[in-house]
This record gives structure tokens, C-alpha cells and sequence, in this order.
């Protein structure tokens, strides 16, 4: 293998952690545990790297257990004509992971957030989730009332 093709396969490590964080967003939905903390280092204990690698990451999916209430009734609001329940689990992942950086972490531009949840829908799930992550975040995006392109100082 080359060293462009090398590269070209190496993910940053913020989308490596996106990606850990999506996908044990979407193993509690489907198996759900009591202790989150737990949950969380069972998780990360046969990861490819160290745990204190993943600290974004768990970071994230802290914040999106901490503000699940929230975060969920903001999709029920912007999918509409759309039950809860039909939306497939992937896709609730990363669209929970997407909002919570959204509504909560004002570090990351929300182009930023958008643009990772598209990707992360058109490598986890069917062709067709992109249309429909995307769809429920420009709802959010149009709502926040800050800059889409640099974090907000807020």
C-alpha cells in the first residue's frame, strides 16, 4: 500500500471517535445497561487504542445520555410525519450524536456536526439516511441562531 493510499484510509481522531461514540450510542439502544459508566468501559476496554483516546468520544456520548430528553423530543419535533419508533437505529445514533453537538457543544461549528453525521450515515447505514439525517439537521440548524461555520463563543 501506498503512502497516499495510507493516508487516504487513516480517520482523524475526532472521526474516530464520532464513530466509537455513534456506535455505542446505537448498542444501548438496542441492549441497554443501568450503569452507563460501566456500559462505557466495558466498551472501550477491546478498542484499537488506549481508553484515554476515546475521551471525545465519551465526552459525546455522555453529554447525549445527559441530555436525551431534550435531544429526543427535538427529532420527534423535526421529523415530522415520521413515528419515532420507524426511524432505524443507526440513524437515531448518529442523528442524537449530530443534535447534541448542535444544541450543546458551541466548540464545534455546526456545519462541523452536519457534514460528520452525513458521512457517518453513508458508511453505517443504507443509501437513503443521508436524505433523511440531513433533512431533521438543517430543521435544528435553522434554529440555532449562530454562526454555521466557526464555533460559537458562547
Amino acid at each position: 500500500m501506498s503512502d497516499t493510499e495510507k493516508k487516504e484510509n487513516t480517520l482523524s481522531p475526532r472521526r474516530e471517535n464520532r464513530i466509537a461514540a455513534m456506535q455505542f450510542i446505537y448498542m444501548m439502544e438496542m441492549n441497554s445497561s443501568e450503569d452507563l459508566k460501566e456500559a462505557l468501559r466495558v466498551f472501550f476496554e477491546g478498542r484499537e487504542h488506549p481508553r484515554d483516546y476515546y475521551a471525545f468520544a465519551e465526552e459525546l456520548v455522555l453529554g447525549v445520555y445527559d441530555h436525551l430528553d431534550r435531544i429526543d423530543k427535538t427529532i420527534q419535533q423535526c421529523a415530522q410525519n415520521w413515528s419515532f419508533n420507524r426511524i432505524a437505529k443507526v440513524d437515531l445514533a448518529i442523528i442524537r450524536l449530530a443534535i447534541y453537538e448542535l444544541l450543546f457543544r458551541k466548540d464545534i461549528p455546526p456545519i462541523v456536526s452536519i457534514n460528520e453525521a452525513i458521512d457517518l450515515g453513508k458508511n453505517f447505514s443504507d443509501i437513503d439516511s443521508k436524505r433523511f439525517i440531513n433533512g431533521i439537521l438543517d430543521k435544528v440548524k435553522d434554529r440555532l441562531g449562530r454562526p454555521l461555520r466557526t464555533p460559537s463563543n458562547d
